[in-house]
């Protein structure tokens, strides 16, 4: 391990029933800058199940007064947490880009995400609709209301760290659950300053606590505790299925969102120079480690090498190195596994006949990125659409572009895939544009914009592999994840009826 920059760095706790405690085994993780591995940014718990047992009997004790607790009153706590995160905002992006290494104007955004989700969310707590309908027989009320699941485990990934936690942290609360946040191990003093400006709005004790630790040690129990009644996981696919299983041995309600394989269109009018600019973003924004990050590109042969140009011109611009720097553009991947990862699809598209390695496809070791995970841009060219580089979830800064005849053949490339979250197409006929928004499989799609800018009042999610069926964001789709309906019926008539017998 390399040694730290700085001869002090804070050491965290777990936050458990409205205290901040030392993990029970007293074990912690490092947490370094992936920029600058000398750079320790803080110590953190290595939770274990001896943990998530005292955070889930907290988040059961709180439970039955959070859920008596009248959603506007719920409400006015979120909007104080809004005014704080976003009092903080600057402080907060500065802490995620420490950790996790992309870029100030990103992090910024992350942070955003969570302020605006917040606000959003807050909203709905004079709401929560329900709805009345008519009976079948006379003196009688039929109607339905939302109530609480329960206790919620959230599962939550590094790259996102503060914007995913509250699309999950925020409907869950608003709709009276009550809830155990286990942030990635590579990421957590972002969600911890998410849960600490929670405490700071009033949020009572008991009804938010964190643990930190690894999927194996805090995770893993979250998906099986006999009192934890939804388990919410992103992350990968083949954790998901993890997931997935534990909670459906266990009778938990379960959702998931895990990968992604996502891809622009590029038809034979699309604004050439805004498609390339779309890809870079779409492509090389977060260093390529988004589930919704643009690592295909499909591409009319008639401006195919046009389109080719003007993205490696615009790629090759790219300044790489210290997020916290204003001028750079791209920074590091997260950890060292994640740069064997990439270097190793890297290696599989070299040897992958007739593709062609066009730009980068090195990892960046001297000067200022000596002691950081860098990876250049990478861009492949003349991709056959059932490659591995085009059929298999890198998350990187890795993309393959594939040649196409006409808009069928592009929509059938692009859906040729496991996976289905989202996809875009740039081009100036309206026609095209509404026939590939209405044959593409995915669960988001743009025209004439990157697969990358989702706002949190539309749903988020994909189909296929993708997850399994929810959506995060937006009211409809995440109240009803950590909702469940109840059916009401007031009988005033004075005697009894039997509604479809009596009929």
């Amino acid at each position: 391990m390399a040694k730290s920059k700085s001869t002090k760095s804070e050491t965290y706790k777990n936050y458990i029933n409205g205290r901040w405690v030392k993990p029970a085994a007293g074990q912690m993780i490092e947490n370094r800058n992936p920029a600058d591995t000398r750079e320790l940014v803080g110590l953190f718990p290595a939770s274990t199940d001896e943990d998530v047992e005292a955070a889930v009997a907290a988040a059961r004790e709180a439970f039955p007064k959070w859920k008596a607790t009248p959603a506007p009153k719920r409400a006015e706590m979120l909007f104080e947490l809004g005014r704080i995160l976003t009092a903080r905002k600057d402080q907060f992006a500065k802490d995620m880009t420490r950790e996790m290494g992309k870029v100030l104007k990103e992090t910024g955004g992350d942070v955003q995400e969570a302020i605006d989700m917040t606000f959003y969310t807050a909203g709905e707590g004079r709401r929560l609709h329900g709805y009345t309908t008519p009976s079948e027989l006379q003196n009688k009320m039929a109607m339905c209301v939302r109530q609480p699941v329960g206790l919620c485990s959230l599962i939550t990934p590094w790259n996102f760290p503060m914007a995913i936690p509250s699309w999950k942290m925020m409907p869950a609360l608003i709709c009276g659950n009550t809830l155990v946040i286990k942030p990635a191990e590579d990421t957590p003093l972002s969600t911890v300053n998410l849960v600490k400006a929670a405490e700071e709005a009033g949020i009572p004790a008991g009804v938010i606590n964190i643990v930190m630790g690894t999927g194996d040690s805090a995770g893993a129990p979250l998906t099986t505790h006999r009192d934890i009644r939804l388990v919410s996981f992103t992350g990968s696919t083949e954790t998901g299925r993890i997931v997935s299983t534990n909670a459906a041995q266990h009778g938990k309600i379960c959702s998931l969102e895990m990968g992604g394989k996502n891809v622009i269109m590029v038809m034979d009018d699309a604004d050439i120079e805004l498609a390339a600019e779309g890809t870079v973003w779409g492509a090389f924004g977060t260093s390529g480690q988004r589930c919704t990050a643009s690592s295909r590109v499909v591409v009319h042969k008639k401006v195919y090498k046009k389109f080719v140009e003007k993205l490696t011109e615009k790629a090759k611009a790219l300044r790489i190195g210290n997020g916290l720097s204003k001028n750079v553009d791209m920074g590091p991947v997260i950890n060292q596994a994640a740069v064997n990862k990439i270097l190793s699809y890297i290696e599989i598209g070299k040897n992958e006949d007739g593709a062609t390695l066009h730009l980068g496809g090195n990892r960046l070791e001297k000067g200022d990125h000596k002691h950081g995970y860098f990876i250049e841009p990478t861009i492949f060219t003349d991709v056959a659409p059932q490659m591995r580089i085009a059929q298999e979830e890198i998350f990187g800064p890795v993309v393959s572009i594939i040649p196409c005849r006409n808009l069928d053949e592009a929509i059938e490339i692009s859906n040729g895939v496991k996976y289905g979250l989202s996809s875009s197409i740039y081009t100036q006929d309206v026609n095209q544009a509404f026939t590939a928004m209405e044959r593409m499989y995915t669960g988001i799609f743009y025209v004439n914009s990157a697969t990358i800018g989702a706002e949190v009042h539309l749903p988020f999610g994909g189909t296929k592999a993708t997850g399994n069926g929810h959506r995060e964001g937006a009211m409809a789709s995440s109240l009803d994840i950590f909702s469940e309906w109840k059916a009401i019926y007031v009988d005033y008539s004075g005697r009894l009826q039997k509604a479809q017998i009596d009929n």
